[in-house]
């Protein structure tokens, strides 16, 4: 028998085929199977108030591309909205312009209920849809896709793993990337030597306390190479617990 959902993830596309898509292997199709986390996919034509099913139109002002209409929008999220009724909701526009996707955003969507997902197309969404529903903004990353589909999928990945259940191993989440605002240690595996390069001797010691601390400086030194921000955040949220 299939688990209650402890978390829900809606779609709003035009594109309900890219979907589950990667969500549908590994362990994120495992727990959707398993019925630890479910997935709507809202076909945004179905919306449509014409016999083409147009969801978009020309945009006032001017310029290159379509605008997804705002109606078409709102009747999406009042289906999504009575199709699984939530205590908790959070609405999301995937955009350029929207807050950048973090960690510290992830573990809050884990919390809620449903996260409703609306993917934009061609030149994006109606602006006045974004203030009438309150919808969030948020960004992938500094750089623009053909549609918001492939931001979902990540989004939704990388919030499913916080769900009980679907990580079996829950101190690997302690020990990953972005966690105290450090980038995660390097990995090694057999052989231990491949191609004139060894594994530090250290992992080989069979001392858990000097591996410990040798991920621990190394999980350092890359923050600081790599991200000086994220060490920056890092060095003053640790002065703050002092």
């Amino acid at each position: 028998m299939n688990a209650t959902p402890s978390w829900s993830a809606q779609v709003l596309t035009v594109l309900p085929e890219a979907f589950p898509g990667p969500l549908g292997l590994s362990l994120a199709g495992k727990a959707l199977d398993a019925g630890l986390w479910s997935l709507d996919v809202i076909d945004l034509r179905d919306f449509a108030t014409d016999k083409h099913r147009t969801v978009d139109d020309t945009p006032f002002g001017g310029g290159p591309g379509m605008v997804i209409r705002p109606d078409v929008v709102a009747a999406g999220l009042d289906h999504a909205a009575a199709h699984r009724p939530a205590q908790t909701r959070r609405q999301i526009y995937l955009s350029p312009r929207g807050t950048p996707l973090t960690q510290s955003l992830v573990k809050e969507l884990a919390t809620v209920d449903v996260v409703t997902l609306i993917c934009g197309r061609f030149e994006g969404v109606d602006e006045r849809i974004l203030q009438a529903r309150d919808i969030e903004e948020v960004s992938l990353g500094d750089f623009v896709l053909s549609g918001g589909e492939p931001a979902a999928i990540a989004l939704i990945d990388a919030v499913v793993r916080l769900v009980p259940g679907v990580l079996g191993d829950q101190e690997s989440l302690s020990e990953e990337s972005f966690e105290g605002d450090l980038l995660e240690y390097p990995h090694y595996t057999r052989p231990r030597v491949w191609e004139g390069m060894a594994v530090p001797d250290v992992l080989i010691s069979g001392h858990h306390e000097r591996v410990r601390e040798w991920r621990q400086n190394e999980s350092n030194r890359i923050t600081r190479q790599r991200r000086p921000d994220l060490w920056s955040r890092s060095v003053d949220s640790r002065k703050a617990r002092i």
